[in-house]
């Protein structure tokens, strides 16, 4: 008789708390992957060494205590852990889990425990519904990386990216009605904000923005928004290369100098509150948005520990674990 199988999330990760101590091995460790910076090794050390870590681990951390929770901490871990934790009561056989790219607790000790617990055969997903190589393929360079320090390897079933799964899309689409039912105003405009990566990772290969566009089309066809009265737009910019446009932020000043006053924002990207959810969009993006004349911006929660998207999860990693839940 086969054993129940295990169920591995991985997200990116968190630092440990929001103080320029913690920030600094985060960030040392989040930039020193090839996948998301891809310049050669030697140039980009000197870079990271001299220019970025003696000064953005303080203005980092000063975001972070933006979204800090006193109780609950990260909001990224802490929705992380709410997500296993409902998916483990759907899936009361399976031993579910989660663990970090960067950060705590660490994929490779996760990945240990659940070895030592007796998984033969684990079903790993990715928090990322569009695939990227800065995220998906990071997540399971990382996974195999700890698996190469483990004498007992299980068998593996990676979750492909599902960024046109029925379950996701409906789970997002249902998120969105329901807080846009919540507003006593009708938006002007409506964006669906994504993380950016540089143009040359997409001219290089990377199917990023091709799975973002289909996204976007299965969600707008779902929520029946009209032309126009919509778009698709990139966030999350690093350093001096050229990202996927149109960027969020200069749109929203386009549309308040066009006349919206209200706009409405989702992140279809983010599987969980974040930093960049909460902060670059919750905080600053309304900041330039008010500043270029604009009145309102609406954030909108991410799928997070929603019961829609933990069915969705149920869904997504059952049909992947076909023969094994």
């Amino acid at each position: 008789m086969m054993k129940p199988p295990g169920v591995l999330l991985v997200q990116l990760g968190t630092p440990d708390a929001p103080t320029a101590a913690a920030l600094r091995p985060y960030l040392r460790q989040f930039l020193s992957d090839p996948r998301v910076i891809d310049l050669p090794y030697l140039k980009w050390q000197f870079i990271l060494n001299t220019f970025i870590l003696p000064f953005r681990p303080a203005r980092s951390a000063a975001k972070y205590r933006n979204i800090w929770d006193a109780q609950t901490g990260s909001p990224l871990l802490h929705y992380t852990r709410r997500q296993t934790e409902e998916l483990q009561r759907l899936l009361p056989d399976a031993t579910v889990a989660f663990g970090m790219q960067v950060g705590n607790p660490s994929l490779a000790s996760v990945v240990h425990a659940m070895i030592e617990k007796g998984v033969e055969r684990l079903i790993v997903l990715p928090m990322y519904p569009q695939y990227s190589a800065t995220t998906t393929a990071s997540a399971t360079d990382v996974l195999f990386q700890a698996l190469m320090k483990e004498n007992r390897v299980p068998a593996l079933r990676i979750v492909p990216p599902y960024y046109d799964h029925p379950a996701y899309l409906d789970a997002m689409t249902t998120i969105i009605r329901e807080e846009l039912a919540r507003l006593p105003w009708t938006p002007d405009h409506y964006l669906l904000s994504f993380h950016g990566i540089p143009i040359r990772y997409a001219q290089q290969g990377d199917p990023y923005a091709t799975h973002v566009k289909r996204t976007t089309a299965e969600l707008v066809k779902r929520l029946a928004w009209p032309h126009g009265k919509w778009t698709q737009t990139f966030q999350s910019l690093f350093g001096r290369e050229e990202w996927l446009k149109p960027y969020t932020e200069n749109k929203l000043k386009q549309l308040a100098k066009e006349g919206a006053r209200r706009v409405f924002v989702a992140l279809p990207g983010f599987t969980a509150d974040c930093l960049e959810t909460i902060d670059e969009i919750g905080r600053e993006a309304t900041e330039t948005f008010h500043h270029a004349g604009g009145e309102v911006l609406h954030r909108c929660p991410c799928l997070n520990d929603h019961p829609v998207w933990i069915e969705a999860l149920r869904r997504i990693v059952t049909e992947e674990g076909q023969g094994w839940i």
